[in-house]
């Protein structure tokens, strides 16, 4: 018999234990995270009590693969469109988090002596909390519906996608030979760039190629294009000198804006979680006792600056975000975990080489300990508040309740002129991010092919490169000059004052030097003409683009097929009745919030009216509509039925919705313990003439009432069976067939 190969053994071994680890922290209600690194810990060389991994390196594979699909998911769940509609206080309190809890590991690190990556690296692991963990610990905890929740994952999104930010810049600097600041720049530029242009890029094509396969594609090609796309996003990044992982998470955002998002995240959620899993055991298997004795110390400090740094400055940063002090505490007291990001963070030191070896166990040994505390630091928010109320002056408490970076300006003209100026500023990056990688694959692969296809032809061959590069990169010059001229921003300040004229024509004209320094470029890097004559034809090529009618279509075509593209996934959930009311978010600054509850299969409120259900009177909330299937009832009178997987949209406070959210939940059939004695048999019965069925009707018989069972025929024949009619008087002989219980047909046949 042939052997199995190490890797099915180890994958074997790994599954088995994570499994039977996972069902234990579930029966505990612990975090899975934390079952698959005990799991990795029980199969590593590091155990030897039981059987212990192979191959290690094939497991890492596997684990490198677990973290594309991880971020791949992640980037599914992402929207940039999110980003924007979440306004500047989630960014502030982000940002503030990050920047603090990052100095704070350095200096831990510095503390222990440690080298300067190891350093950087631990701030970099320090300042992420875990989504994951976070989520799972207001899932048990029942705070889910609160509003605070919703600012915490608010933050966390935007964590998450800095994580992958910081990733790429942390390898950055590990490449260099110091970290200095304009590396540092380089690597923010660089990402950016990339970050927009295979966005926009993206946007554009993809949703293109899905509509035109739509017909061909099911379930599993589905899958298996998705994953395709997320693999061949992961390897350009590579080429492109990024990680793999930062190509996965580009890619899962641009998929997360396409229709077919819902359907594409259910199809890989089997596959990430199972990658996942290895991943996180391939995190335990790296934890060695040892190493943990002997950092006691480090592992106690950065427990603490954890809770310490998260408390303090996760609760300073919501202030500054515009949350009031209570808001504030429970919020920056919920996020002091570190979690997968740390891992992923971790592997990538160790992978590149820049960080010590005991580094690794001690994030993972921190990571449960503060898993752990989660829970408690939860719960600790709110005396923790009440003391500080209570000590603190009440002008204290006033002043911080009000710290904010985040309060829009007053100002109607400064608020044109920021909207208009950001407007620009988008939109002229973004052209000029285009302009730039057409004319770096036109000069850089185009030019050189064709060059060496035609030696004899060197001039011909430029002269056409640069007009055929010039003529693909026209439409996003003409947009870049002729966008937002006649917006509204842009009409409401020329009338409003003559003073603002000047400034306008100045946003005109810088436009207009930007297009043709690109014109420019091209040109000079292809002919040996004067500059004075190159900017006399940059500038005559600008004013035909800007003539141009034709052009002009072409450009407001690309646009609108872009931003088409953009909210294909909006106008989707608009019109199957998923799209959330606009004026959902205006109650977010009071008391109350809108949240969104799913009806159990198996609630007990299933079948029942508003009116019999009471909510108001029990909970004191209000259902402003119910999600069914693609319809929405919106408005529902207490006559409206609950049904199974409803979705209903309830308003009430932080207090109100948790309540009616644990009822909901709780309030449902129990396990039937008879379930498999209840089973419904078929059975062939012949009416003797003894039975005392004879001559009597159905209904007269009792069949129904007095046995509970069935007929559902009368047998003709060998194989024709009728339909017993409501008059229909049984005979001798004749043979029926009977649905029912096991226990009531055989006394049926007894009778």
């Amino acid at each position: 018999m042939a052997e199995l190969p190490a890797l099915v053994k180890d994958l074997a071994l790994i599954l088995i234990v994570a499994g039977t680890v996972t069902l234990i922290f579930k029966k505990l209600r612990q975090p899975l995270v934390l079952g698959y690194i005990v799991a990795g810990f029980l199969v590593s060389p590091h155990m030897p009590y039981i059987m212990s991994v192979v191959d290690s390196a094939d497991v890492k594979t596997w684990a490198d693969i677990g973290v594309i699909f991880l971020l791949f998911s992640l980037g599914l769940d992402f929207s940039f469109k999110k980003i924007l509609k979440m306004g500047a206080a989630p960014v502030i309190a982000a940002c503030t988090i990050i920047f603090c809890m990052m100095m704070m590991g350095i200096t831990v690190g510095n503390l222990f002596g440690w080298r300067q990556m190891d350093c950087i690296f631990l701030g970099g692991m320090l300042a992420m909390s875990s989504t994951t963990i976070i989520y799972k610990a207001f899932d048990d905890l029942g705070l889910r519906q609160q509003h605070f929740a919703g600012l915490v994952m608010s933050v966390l999104i935007l964590e998450d996608v800095l994580a992958i930010v910081m990733m790429v810049m942390l390898a950055a600097v590990a490449g260099g030979s110091s970290p200095d600041g304009g590396q540092m720049l380089r690597s923010v530029i660089s990402i950016g760039f990339f970050l927009i242009l295979w966005f926009v890029v993206g946007i554009f094509l993809i949703p293109i190629f899905l509509r035109r396969v739509r017909k061909l594609i099911n379930d599993e090609t589905l899958l298996i294009v998705a994953l395709g796309l997320c693999c061949l996003m992961a390897v350009v990044s590579t080429q492109v000198g990024f990680s793999s992982a930062f190509g996965a998470f580009v890619m899962g955002s641009i998929l997360a804006e396409t229709v077919e998002a819902d359907k594409i995240i259910k199809l890989v959620e089997p596959v990430k979680n199972l990658f996942g899993a290895v991943f996180f055991v391939s995190v335990g298997m790296l934890v060695e006792p040892r190493i943990l004795v002997d950092y006691a110390l480090p592992v106690v400090a950065i427990v603490m600056t954890i809770l310490i740094g998260q408390a303090v400055f996760g609760s300073f940063g919501y202030l500054l975000g515009g949350q009031p002090l209570k808001t504030a505490i429970k919020c920056g007291f919920s996020m002091a975990q570190i979690g997968e990001f740390a891992f992923i963070i971790a592997s990538l030191g160790l992978s590149l080489g820049v960080i010590s070896d005991f580094l690794y166990p001690v994030v993972v040994a921190v990571s449960v300990i503060t898993t752990f505390l989660t829970p408690y630091m939860m719960r600790a928010a709110g005396p923790w508040y009440s003391v500080m109320e209570r000590r603190l002056p009440s002008k204290v408490i006033v002043v911080l309740n009000h710290i904010t970076l985040s309060h829009p300006s007053a100002s109607a003209s400064k608020n044109k002129w920021k909207s208009l100026l950001t407007q620009l500023t988008v939109n002229t990056v973004i052209y000029s991010i285009l302009s730039f990688a057409m004319i770096f694959i036109m000069l850089t692969l185009f030019l050189p092919f064709v060059r060496h296809m035609f030696t004899d032809w060197h001039h011909t061959v430029d002269f056409v490169c640069g007009a055929l590069t010039i003529l693909v990169i026209s439409p996003f010059l003409r947009a870049m000059i002729m966008k937002k001229n006649r917006s509204d921003e842009f009409k409401a300040l020329w009338s409003d004052s003559r003073l603002n004229h000047l400034p306008l024509i100045f946003t005109v004209i810088v436009r207009i030097v930007i297009a043709c320094s690109f014109i420019f470029y091209v040109i000079n890097y292809l002919s040996r003409f004067t500059g004075a004559l190159i900017v006399s034809i940059a500038v005559a090529l600008v004013i035909v683009m800007v003539l141009s009618r034709r052009l002009k279509h072409s450009s407001i075509k690309l646009e609108r097929m872009f931003v088409n593209n953009l909210r294909s996934r909006d106008i989707e959930a608009q019109v199957h009745g998923r799209k959330r009311p606009l004026y959902e978010g205006h109650l977010l600054d009071r008391d109350i919030h809108m949240v969104d509850l799913d009806v159990p299969a198996d609630s007990l409120w299933a079948g029942k009216t508003l009116s019999e259900l009471g909510l108001r009177n029990k909970y004191g909330v209000h259902v402003s509509s119910i999600l069914r299937a693609n319809r929405r009832l919106n408005i529902p009178a207490g006559d409206a039925v609950i049904f199974p997987a409803d979705r209903i949209r309830v308003v009430g406070s932080d207090d109100q919705l948790t309540s009616m959210n644990r009822a909901l939940q709780d309030e449902v059939y129990g396990d039937d313990l008879e379930f498999e004695k209840r089973e419904m048999k078929l059975r062939q019965m012949v009416i003797t003439g003894k039975s005392p069925f004879v001559g009597k009707t159905l209904g007269e018989s009792g069949i129904r009432d007095k046995y509970n069972c069935m007929v559902v025929g009368l047998e003709e024949g060998e194989e024709t069976l009728s339909q017993i009619e409501p008059g229909y008087r049984f005979g001798k002989g004749d043979i029926i067939w009977v649905v029912g219980e096991e226990i009531s047909l055989n006394e049926l046949t007894e009778a």
